[in-house]
């Protein structure tokens, strides 16, 4: 019995755990050089478009954190 510490279950870890078992018994069974040529393109187009929608989440946050607070205005009655 392994006494591992218990780890918070991520949904995006193990989904990225579980592709890359899938891609890596893939090739092993069947050889990269099996692979379409569209397949292969369209897994290189998917990877950017991740890495865009990275970005884009990156761009946010830095947009947030340069946003200049915006005052409190206080009305105050003149008789």
């Amino acid at each position: 019995m392994v006494n591992e510490e218990a780890k918070e279950f991520v949904f995006e870890d193990w989904l990225a755990e579980g592709i890359k078992a899938c891609r890596a018994g893939f090739r092993k069974s069947v050889g990269k050089e099996c692979l379409p040529e569209e397949f292969e393109a369209h897994l290189r187009a998917s990877r950017k478009e991740m890495l865009l929608a990275v970005r884009s989440l990156i761009d946010a946050a830095i947009e947030r954190t340069e946003e200049k607070p915006k005052k409190k205005t206080t009305k105050i009655e003149v008789e």
